[in-house]
């Protein structure tokens, strides 16, 4: 399937690693051209040499307003154009609510609802002028918390009602909303962890897997979360706004 991004511009926030990355490499495939920011030095440079000409690698912290303001500026002038923005950015913060602190909340509100905010904000006019489409990457236990899973279960729900809200309003100006919630997908962090508990990788993917009950029986991996945000950011998904989509072998307990 052609999914007519040749020449398109993307901004993707957390996008030198991880699902970020893999999806900066997928829109790149794809003919886009795309700008990612982050703030880890080795990784940007590992995205830089990674992604190659058409893409911008911008150092900024998304929630320093003047850097994340100068990385989005920097992509606008530099592509003369956006066709979608994915709020990526994130880390896990689990914790149980009784323990946890007013600290931790808040800055983990302010990662994830904040930056995706203020960028969704920012983006509006030129997405009109494409009719573009903005896409907010959250995770399952926006929509079935299980317990120690706070703040970021907080969080990923406000953003669920973000992606509602901005696709009825965004909608009459021609520009989409929409989020995808994951599951248990291959990633760094289960390689270090693998690495510091002294097992295989395979071995511990395996025993998460069994824990997990994932009805698939196997972790996702980056690319597929990738080839399910590139059509969601594409013009063949041009009906398709204020919806979340679950990528995650089927773990979650609700639709």
């Amino acid at each position: 399937m052609d999914l007519e991004l040749a020449d398109r511009a993307f901004l993707i926030t957390g996008g030198t690693d991880g699902l970020g990355l893999a999806l900066a490499e997928t829109l790149l495939g794809e003919g886009a051209r795309v700008a990612v920011c982050g703030r880890d030095p080795q990784r940007l440079d590992t995205a830089r040499a990674t992604l190659g000409e058409r893409s911008l690698v911008v150092a900024a912290d998304v929630t320093r307003e003047h850097e994340f303001d100068a990385f989005i500026d920097q992509a606008l002038t530099t592509f003369g154009r956006l066709d979608g923005a994915v709020n990526n950015a994130g880390r896990v913060a689990a914790s149980a609510v009784a323990t946890s602190s007013d600290a931790q909340w808040r800055e983990d509100y302010e990662l994830k609802v904040i930056a995706a905010l203020h960028l969704s904000r920012r983006v509006l006019p030129a997405l009109a002028t494409t009719r573009g489409s903005i896409l907010n990457v959250l995770a399952i236990s926006a929509r079935a918390p299980q317990a120690g899973s706070t703040p970021t279960a907080a969080s990923r729900a406000a953003g669920l009602a973000l992606t509602k809200s901005l696709a009825q309003e965004a909608g009459p100006l021609g520009v989409r909303a929409n989020a995808l919630l994951i599951g248990l997908i291959e990633s760094g962090q289960w390689v270090r962890r693998a690495k510091e508990a002294g097992v295989a990788l395979d071995d511990f993917y395996a025993s998460l897997v069994q824990r997990s009950s994932i009805p698939l029986g196997r972790l996702g991996t980056a690319r597929e979360f990738a080839d399910v945000a590139a059509f969601l950011l594409s013009p063949r998904a041009s009906y398709v706004t204020g919806v979340g989509i679950s990528v995650d072998g089927g773990l979650s307990p609700v639709i």
